[in-house]
């Protein structure tokens, strides 16, 4: 088992800190979880519309995966791309299980649709521009929303986990192009949804 200090711990890149847990220090799996909770949680809520209930599920399932995981570990790529793969393979069997399947299809052909009744309780207490931003916060969520899977797990682990074209293909085992292509095609279409949406200046 690995000595470390506190200090030394919290300099330790991801994936030697995923080595140290994997050899048996335990305080390094804490750092990890709280530099990757955040941005991690996001994306699986997002994914999933922002149903909080099965986002938890899931969220708690990657980790225990990890976990799992952990006494086989390799550095083969940057920590947060191994990561996320986990992540999108927990999704994936999400939305493959009959449980949801019919949850998907009725989602996919009615979220476009639902974008167009997005509403904002009016609060007067709030300065004008505020309650525009909320707006918008919530029309850029329903619109990433009503994207195809394929394309809103790209943009999302594009922005929320920050991770490169090499390393989005990594994770959802296809190639740059593609990748590239959904990102192209997810963004041209969120402009699509969101341009009549915007405020009239």
């Amino acid at each position: 088992m690995n000595s470390f200090s506190s200090n030394d711990i919290d300099n330790l890149t991801d994936e030697d800190l995923m080595l140290s847990y994997r050899d048996g220090t335990a305080a390094a799996f804490d750092v990890l979880y709280a530099r990757h909770k955040g941005g991690l949680y996001r994306y699986v809520l997002r994914q999933l519309n922002n149903r909080e209930e099965i986002a938890n599920e899931i969220f708690q399932d990657v980790w225990m995966k990890l976990i799992n995981a952990r006494s086989n570990y390799q550095v083969t790529a940057k920590f947060s791309t191994w990561l996320y793969h986990l992540a999108h393979n927990r999704l994936v069997d999400y939305w493959r299980s009959e449980k949801h399947l019919k949850y998907q299809v009725e989602f996919e052909e009615t979220a476009e649709s639902q974008v167009t009744d997005v509403s904002i309780e009016s609060q007067s207490s709030q300065p004008q521009v505020d309650l525009q931003q909320g707006q918008m916060r919530q029309q850029i969520k329903q619109a990433i929303a009503a994207l195809p899977e394929e394309q809103r797990s790209a943009i999302l682990l594009k922005e929320e986990a920050a991770l490169s074209l090499a390393e989005i293909a990594e994770v959802t085992g296809v190639n740059r192009e593609t990748v590239k292509s959904r990102l192209r095609y997810g963004i041209k279409r969120l402009r699509g949804i969101l341009h009549p949406l915007r405020p009239v200046s």
